[in-house]
C-alpha cells in the first residue's frame, strides 16, 4: 500500500523541467545550424510556396455540354451518304462522355426467319435445336442444310440474313478527323462564391492549341486523337477510347479573372489494346415492310469521349496559416533531438554531457544541487 502511495505523490506533486546546457562545440554548432536551416527552407520552400499551407481549400462544381460540327460522305456498295451531327455523334449532344462514329458494318434488310451461317456440320445430329450459335445471331433449328455447294451448315432462326462481320478498312468516316467539338465547360468554388467558365471571348475561327490558343474552346477531332498518343487512321478503323481532363487549380489570392483550364488528353485504350483492341455496340433501325418487320442492323465503331472536370481553390485563411506556423516550428525540435543523440551516444566526452544535462535526486531529503548563473548552491527542502 505503501509503495503505491509512493507512486501516486510522485505521479501527483512533482514536476520536471528540461535543463538548459550551452555546448561550445564547433562541428555540433554548424549541424545544428544547417538542420535548422533545412527546416527553414522546408517550411518556406515547400510548405508555404509550393503547398501553399497558408490558405484553405475548395473543391470545384461544374457542368459541361458538348456540341459537334462536321460533315462526311460515304459511298458504300454504290449507296451516296451524307453523315451529320445527328447521325454520326450517340447519344444525342449535351452529355459528358459520348462517342462520335468513325467506321461502320451495316447489314440491311433483316427479317426473323430460317437462314444459314459459316460453320461445318454432317448431319442434323451435330445441329443440336435450341442451342445458340454464336450467341449472338439466333437459335439452331436442329437442321443441317447445304451451303455453298457441298458444303452444309447449321440452319438458325434468327435476324436474317446474318450480320456481315467484315470491317472496311480503310475506315468509311475518314472525315471524321476534321470533325470539330466546342466544349463549354462551367464550374464555380462554393466556399468562396466563385464561378467561371471556359468560354471567354474568342475567334469563332479559332482551334485549340496548347502552347498558341490553349483557351480556345475549339477541338479538332484529329488533334485531339494525336494528343493522346493515337494515329487517327488506325483508331478510326476499330475505336478506342480518349479522357479529356479539364483541370481548375485556382489562387483566389490573385484575381478570378487569371482563374482559366488546362486540358490534358489521356488515350485509354486503342488499336494497340492487348485485349478486346477498339470500341463498339450496335443499334437498330427498325421499318415495316409488306407488313413484315424488318431492321437494319448497324455495327458501330467510334472514339468514345469522356470528359472529366476537377480542380482546386485555394485562398488565404489565417486558421490553416497559424495550423502551419506552429507545425513548422514544431518540426525545428528536430534539430535538438539529432544533436542531443550525437553529443549523448556518439561524442567522446559523451560521459560528461550525460552528467551535465541529467540531475536527479536519491529521494526527497536529499540536497540537490541547483545550477543558477554558471554556479552551484546547495538547497534542502
Amino acid at each position: 500500500m505503501g509503495r503505491l502511495s509512493d507512486c501516486f505523490s510522485e505521479f501527483m506533486f512533482e514536476y520536471d523541467t528540461p535543463r538548459m546546457v550551452l555546448v561550445r562545440h564547433k562541428k555540433v554548432g554548424i549541424v545544428y545550424r544547417l538542420i535548422q536551416l533545412g527546416v527553414l527552407a522546408y517550411i518556406i520552400g515547400w510548405v508555404f510556396m509550393y503547398e501553399k499551407g497558408y490558405q484553405s481549400v475548395d473543391s470545384v462544381v461544374s457542368t459541361v455540354s458538348v456540341k459537334m460540327k462536321g460533315i462526311a460522305y460515304t459511298n458504300e456498295n454504290n449507296n451516296s451518304r451524307i453523315w451529320d451531327v445527328a447521325d454520326y455523334v450517340f447519344p444525342h449532344q449535351g452529355v459528358g462522355s459520348f462517342v462520335v462514329m468513325t467506321n461502320y458494318i451495316e447489314t440491311a434488310g433483316q427479317k426473323q426467319g430460317n437462314c444459314t451461317k459459316d460453320g461445318v456440320c454432317k448431319s442434323d445430329s451435330d445441329c443440336e435445336k435450341g442451342k445458340s450459335m454464336g450467341g449472338e445471331n439466333g437459335i439452331l433449328t436442329g437442321k443441317c442444310v447445304e451451303y455453298k455447294g457441298t458444303l452444309k451448315t447449321c440452319e438458325i432462326f434468327g435476324w436474317c440474313p446474318v450480320e456481315n462481320n467484315h470491317i472496311p478498312d480503310p475506315p468509311l468516316l475518314m472525315a471524321a478527323e476534321n470533325f470539330t467539338m466546342f466544349i463549354k465547360n462551367a464550374i464555380t468554388f462554393p466556399r468562396y462564391g466563385v464561378s467561371r467558365s471556359n468560354v471567354v471571348p474568342f475567334n469563332e475561327s479559332c482551334i485549340f492549341h496548347k502552347d498558341t490558343d490553349p483557351l480556345c474552346p475549339i477541338f479538332r477531332l484529329g488533334d485531339l486523337v494525336t494528343m493522346a498518343g493515337f494515329d487517327f487512321r488506325k483508331i478510326a478503323v476499330k475505336g478506342g477510347m480518349i479522357v479529356i481532363g479539364i483541370i481548375w487549380d485556382c489562387d483566389l489570392d490573385w484575381s478570378a479573372s487569371h482563374c482559366n483550364p488546362t486540358f490534358n488528353i489521356h488515350g485509354l485504350y486503342g488499336e494497340d489494346s492487348l485485349s478486346t483492341p477498339g470500341y463498339n455496340f450496335r443499334f437498330a433501325k427498325y421499318f415495316v415492310e409488306d407488313r413484315t418487320e424488318k431492321r437494319t442492323l448497324m455495327k458501330v465503331f467510334g472514339i468514345r469521349f469522356d470528359i472529366i472536370v476537377h480542380g482546386m481553390a485555394g485562398k488565404f485563411d489565417i486558421i490553416p496559416t497559424m495550423t502551419t506556423i506552429g507545425s513548422g516550428v514544431g518540426i525545428f525540435g528536430v534539430a535538438t533531438v539529432l544533436c542531443d543523440l550525437l553529443l549523448l551516444h556518439f561524442m567522446q566526452r559523451r560521459n560528461v554531457y550525460k552528467s551535465l544535462k541529467f540531475k536527479s535526486t536519491e529521494d526527497e531529503g536529499e540536497a540537490q544541487m541547483i545550477t543558477v548563473g554558471g554556479s552551484e548552491k546547495a538547497t534542502r527542502e
